[in-house]
């Protein structure tokens, strides 16, 4: 308890809180619509974005966002042409952002930040600009699903049928990118590129073991993700490991043994009904 007095640890329960409610929202959308490979490269692709920020003197943050969403719209565009398939499209921009970032990374003037704290995060270096940009991307996609709940759920389960109702697909579906490419970005300081697709997925699908409803899904991985990142902050502290990958740890063992247990309830469950 006595971690609570430095401000340091403050800033990361409260990035937490806000990852993992930002995460839980979109990150449904993502498993639901099986967009796990796109978010992957969008992830990396952010990496371009970092790079030219460093290059140009701008914030790598701002440069990763902007980069992050033009792969986005670039990933929906080329995906849905005849001639080129989906996986094509994403690995395009995941090369591509991998290689423009190390180029310009390593053309940047004067000292190069420490990029390792971009490719594999640290929660406790969040800053209150960090915080203010998980806070406000969390009400902002609290906001728009509260309103358009029922399009988003008919998109991501069936877009077919949601075009066949006159839903505005194509206007949701890029907009939806765009969050999960500003989520992305704003989750770099915590988990890094290589580990933040977890931390957009592995709730989800923690969730999904006990309910198939969308809304209750979203509740159960905002709060499997606080979990997770408030697990792995106490094992980064105890055992002085990276904070990032001690998170994704934590979300994993926390899966494993959700299933397991699903898993064992089914199993008894069976035993007590043929005893009957």
């Amino acid at each position: 308890m006595s971690l609570l007095q430095y401000t340091f640890f403050q800033h990361a329960l409260l990035g937490s809180l806000f990852a993992s409610i930002a995460c839980g929202i979109i990150g449904t959308y993502i498993v639901t619509r099986r967009l796990v490979f796109i978010s992957g490269g969008i992830t990396h692709a952010s990496f371009g974005g970092i790079g030219i920020g460093l290059y140009t003197g701008i914030s790598p943050v701002l440069g990763a966002a902007v980069f992050s969403v033009l792969s986005a719209f670039g990933v929906e565009w080329l995906s849905k042409r005849s001639d080129m398939r989906e996986d094509s499209a994403i690995a395009v921009f995941w090369t591509f952002g991998m290689a423009v970032g190390i180029i310009f990374s390593f053309l940047a003037p004067g000292f190069t930040p420490d990029l390792s704290s971009f490719l594999f995060g640290n929660i406790l270096t969040i800053t209150r600009g960090d915080i203010l940009l998980l806070g406000g991307l969390s009400v902002a996609l609290i906001l728009f699903f509260s309103l358009f709940l029922r399009p988003i759920t008919a998109i991501a389960f069936d877009p077919e049928f949601a075009r066949s109702q006159r839903m505005p697909v194509v206007f949701f579906e890029y907009t939806l990118m765009m969050f999960i490419a500003l989520t992305i970005v704003a989750c770099l300081r915590m988990v890094g590129i290589v580990l933040v697709i977890s931390l957009l997925t592995l709730p989800q699908m923690t969730a999904n073991l006990f309910t198939f409803r969308f809304k209750r899904i979203i509740w159960l991985s905002v709060g499997i993700g606080y979990l997770s990142c408030l697990g792995g902050l106490v094992l980064s502290y105890l055992y002085q490991i990276p904070s990032g990958a001690s998170i994704i740890f934590v979300s994993i063992l926390l899966y494993v043994l959700a299933k397991l247990g699903r898993m064992w309830y089914k199993k008894e469950k069976n035993s007590y009904l043929c005893g009957r």
